[in-house]
């Protein structure tokens, strides 16, 4: 995989016809995707304390479900590991994630705030011994 995009990078970089095939194919492929309505991505990964326990694991998204009532949210999916090929590329350490969406930064702001959030992470911290979130804007 590194490989490829390394000599995609490189024909790009030289202006061959393949990086100009290989750019339409991209754009093309981009066109084809649904658009995401959101411009805000907040999506988190949650250890368990207990990994592997499926009562804690349960209760993490119960309470993550009850997110959905905060309005400033425009969609919440969540997920856990899924059991695709291992790779190098590939972290399945965690044990929950969220991924949600937003208007604008403002709006997350608003959720970070809402009382449900913060009842979820007072009902919800004592499962969880790490929390990573990558907060991303669209480009």
């Amino acid at each position: 995989m590194e490989s490829s995009r390394r000599d995609l990078m490189m024909m790009m970089a030289l202006g061959g016809a393949g990086a100009v095939a290989a750019t339409a194919a991209a754009g093309e492929a981009e066109a084809a995707a649904p658009a995401i309505p959101a411009k805000v991505v907040h999506h988190v990964f949650f250890w368990l304390k207990n990994p592997g326990d499926a009562a804690d694991r349960a209760k993490l998204i119960a309470g993550l479900r009850t997110l959905a009532g905060i309005p400033a949210l425009r969609g919440l999916h969540i997920g856990v590991p899924a059991p695709t090929e291992q790779r190098d590329v590939i972290d399945s350490s965690w044990d929950v994630s969220e991924l949600m969406f937003f208007d604008n930064v403002a709006d997350q702001k608003a959720y970070q705030d809402h009382p449900i959030h913060r009842a979820f992470v007072a009902a919800c911290e004592p499962l969880w011994r790490k929390v990573t979130v990558y907060d991303v804007l669209s480009a």
